[in-house]
């Protein structure tokens, strides 16, 4: 990670990060140190942190709290915001189970997905980015599937070493159908991009999902939107990946790569 003086010194003070699958899981561990240094070293000089989702590589359900290397992260979150840092939260694919003890737990708000920010001076859309997937019409009806609250209650109803086995047949099962699908099903939809970028009235979109960091500008209607999309977390590699998303004080977005150096 670099040294936040640096980091401060280059450019305005950082008003908000934006971060987004991480897929936290003990067995990675040189990610989740990176993810304790960047809450030690970036995060706690911030004014707001946005988790846009599939931060955990699963969860299923708020009784995995109990789970130590959970309640480590939960945490370490906790501990973020009682320092006075803002926390926000919208689900991934990998974590929607998340929900009000989390929340609690973590001291963070669970916002809906899209949801639009109004900060300085900017106004900005974020989503995690898989609602936009569309040209993925198996995984399109299997979110629509396990985003129902009738569907929710009833497997949260069952023993949590269970749904921790079905969970892990999905994400088996998942791997094995992704292998067969182009990359372009599994990127998201432009007409779906540019409809949320419409019923959000933004010209600026933050969202993660597809593992393919980029700044895409495209115009429209005389303007031009821009579309960042965050990078994957993975530190227990030898080309370490990651990165985050900050908006500076005087209403520039900056991207930061795994070591922490921007992107130009």
């Amino acid at each position: 990670m670099t040294d936040t003086s640096s980091v401060q010194k280059a450019q305005p003070r950082a008003v908000a990060l934006f971060i987004s699958d991480l897929h936290l899981q003990a067995s990675l561990p040189r990610t989740t140190q990176a993810f304790f240094d960047f809450l030690a070293e970036h995060a706690a000089f911030t004014q707001q942190l946005y988790l846009l989702g599939d931060i955990f590589e699963y969860w299923a359900g708020d009784d995995d709290l109990e789970t130590p290397y959970n309640r480590t992260i939960a945490d370490a979150l906790r501990q973020l915001s009682e320092r006075g840092v803002q926390l926000f939260w919208i689900a991934g694919n990998r974590d929607f189970l998340a929900g009000p003890a989390f929340a609690e737990a973590a001291g963070l708000t669970i916002l809906g997905d899209p949801h639009v920010i109004h900060l300085a001076g900017r106004t900005i859309a974020l989503a995690h980015g898989d609602a936009q997937c569309t040209d993925d019409t198996a995984y399109m009806a299997f979110r629509a599937q396990v985003r129902q609250p009738a569907w929710q209650q009833q497997f949260l109803a069952m023993p949590l070493a269970q749904r921790k086995a079905i969970i892990e047949g999905v994400r088996q099962n998942s791997k094995d159908a992704n292998k067969e699908k182009s990359n372009e099903i599994m990127d998201v939809n432009a007409d779906a991009i540019a409809a949320l970028y419409d019923s959000t009235g933004t010209q600026v979109l933050i969202h993660g999902h597809t593992h393919r960091p980029a700044l895409h500008a495209v115009p429209a209607n005389g303007q031009t939107r821009l579309r960042y999309v965050l990078p994957d977390w993975e530190y227990d590699v030898e080309a370490a990946r990651g990165g985050w998303i900050s908006l500076t004080a005087d209403g520039v977005l900056h991207r930061f790569d795994a070591a922490g150096v921007e992107i130009r």
